[in-house]
């Protein structure tokens, strides 16, 4: 039964309902990827770029691994915590 449709005698009942924000519920993201994935993202591409002084490989990783972290979050936007879960538990499941 939906919550709109509790009601006693027409009336809503007081106490029921509850505001509910959108950011308790929605995972951070920047530039549409998890806040972990892009700032990883973005040091390991600066350590290359800027350390390795390999600035196209660096450039090419960054552009690569946020159009990727923004493709699977479109997807799921857990997907970063499900991947980190999953390497964690690897061989729980297994035969």
């Amino acid at each position: 039964m939906p919550a709109s449709d509790l009601t006693l005698e027409g009336r809503q009942v007081p106490g029921f309902t509850v505001p509910l924000h959108r950011a308790l519920t929605e995972p951070i993201l920047l530039g549409g990827a998890p806040r972990l994935v892009a700032i990883t993202n973005g040091t390991v591409s600066a350590a290359i770029g800027l350390g390795l002084q390999q600035w196209m490989a660096g450039l090419a990783l960054w552009v690569g691994g946020h159009a990727l972290a923004v493709f699977a979050t479109k997807r799921d936007p857990d997907f970063a915590s499900v991947l980190l879960r999953h390497l964690r538990q690897r061989g729980w499941w297994s035969c």
